[in-house]
């Protein structure tokens, strides 16, 4: 359990840390080669569950720091982690380089975050378009069968995690694969560059449209680094927006990457100055001037649906009514219904949309979440609430944000385990 206290003010420099979504698809593209380096690796509960799932298939494993290396040599099925697998949903990742090995797997639906239904259909579609046959049984879901050489066009109805599986299938056969509504979120571009880095032809079209034009074998060692949390830049921006004195810096905030969302930031007055030669934002404390605005999440490049509870949160202290609208996912905004034991003046008006009446003086409660995103807003909410507001569930902040609370903490944030 975490306790918070107000009144809060920060200051001082914060450093982003490399982001889990990019993290996890490049650490299942390192099985298709011997030896593999990442480096700019968070140390968060998600990728190590997912290097546990890894070391059981036999890969040697050395987390040094935020640097890893993988030894893929003694390789095997044997022993994988099935009770893992079901824990986090990134086990879905799991499906190309292994396919690709053992042309069979058999593995359990993949877990993860409760906010609704986020179905697998789009990875199935995509693996039976190269040639694999699929089987249920129980919770269970069996492949076999090998690469297909044809050229290939499908599409990944703009699912992030579809796409990155498609590309890395598709990277490492023979033909020419064209994925048609494409995500292109700065983390499908991370893995995108990686692939370019071996000499793996991509070209991505202003349409969301994909072409890969793959190679046979992978080159037996490779080497990459993961991109900076664009979605942790996003939140110390709002952070600081509530509680800097005056300001805040966060370094490595990969401001290309939130372009749309600092946009949406200054139309509610926020105020921030960029340094994009050095790719850093200095953040003002702007809570007694912010103002109502209407948002709603899209797909990249529009507002991250990872920046809504957030974003939402810095609306409670604007003048008048905001209007929220998560198109994405039905069940993300669930998490208001725990947040209004703060006194929180909202109407969820359906599944996907709500509205925000400011400007309101939280209050201290205990409150949690089964939502990583809306679990760091709580922390945000907690920080400008009166009293002292404790937060359940800390295991969900520690799978997705590395070190936050000592981050927090280092700004001069008033905040402890309990």
């Amino acid at each position: 359990m975490l306790s918070l206290h107000w009144p809060q003010g920060l200051s001082g420099i914060v450093n982003i840390s490399g982001s889990k979504n990019a993290a996890v698809p490049l650490i299942a593209c390192g099985l298709f080669f011997e030896k593999f380096t990442l480096h700019n690796v968070p140390r968060i509960g998600d990728v190590l569950t997912f290097l546990s799932i890894i070391e059981s298939l036999g890969i040697i494993v050395d987390f040094t720091g935020n640097t890893l290396h993988l030894d893929t040599t003694g390789i095997t099925l044997d022993n994988l982690k099935v009770d893992l697998v079901k824990k986090i949903r990134v086990g879905i990742f799991l499906f190309p380089a292994l396919l690709k090995r053992f042309r069979e797997l058999e593995i359990p639906f993949p877990g993860g975050c409760n906010i609704g239904k986020r179905p697998i259909d789009e990875h199935i579609k995509g693996f039976e378009a190269f040639g694999y046959t699929n089987e249920w049984t129980g919770d269970m879901l069996h492949f076999s069968g090998n690469y297909s050489t044809a050229d290939i066009r499908i599409s990944s109805w703009f699912s992030v995690a579809a796409t990155e599986n498609i590309l890395m299938i598709a990277a490492f056969r023979s033909g020419k694969t064209i994925i048609e509504l494409a995500a292109i979120e700065p983390h499908v571009i991370c893995l995108i560059e990686f692939l370019r880095s071996l000499g793996i032809k991509i070209d991505i079209s202003h349409d969301h449209r994909i072409t890969i034009e793959g190679i046979k074998h992978a080159p037996q060692v490779a080497e990459t680094t993961v991109i900076h949390d664009y979605i942790e830049s996003g939140t110390f921006v709002i952070l600081g927006a509530l509680t800097a004195t005056p300001s805040i810096e966060i370094r490595h905030a990969r401001i290309n990457d939130l372009r749309f969302f600092l946009t949406k930031c200054w139309e509610a007055w926020v105020r921030y100055d960029l340094n994009e030669e050095k790719d850093s934002i200095i953040v003002y404390n702007s809570r007694s001037s912010l103002k109502a605005v209407n948002f709603q999440t899209n797909i990249y490049p529009g507002f991250p649906t990872d920046l809504q509870s957030p974003f939402s949160l810095l609306l409670t202290q604007a003048e008048w009514v905001s209007r929220v609208h998560e198109v994405l996912f039905e069940g993300r905004l669930n998490w208001l219904i725990e947040i209004e034991k703060m006194r929180w003046h909202i109407a969820i008006m359906n599944p996907h949309e709500a509205l925000i009446f400011g400007k309101t003086h939280l209050k201290w409660a205990t409150v949690s979440s089964w939502d990583l995103r809306a679990w760091v807003t709580m922390i945000l909410a907690g920080m400008i609430a009166r009293g002292e507001t404790r937060i359940m569930n800390v295991e969900y902040i520690e799978r997705g944000y590395e070190d936050i609370i000592g981050k927090i903490k280092k700004l001069g944030g008033k905040i402890e385990h309990i």
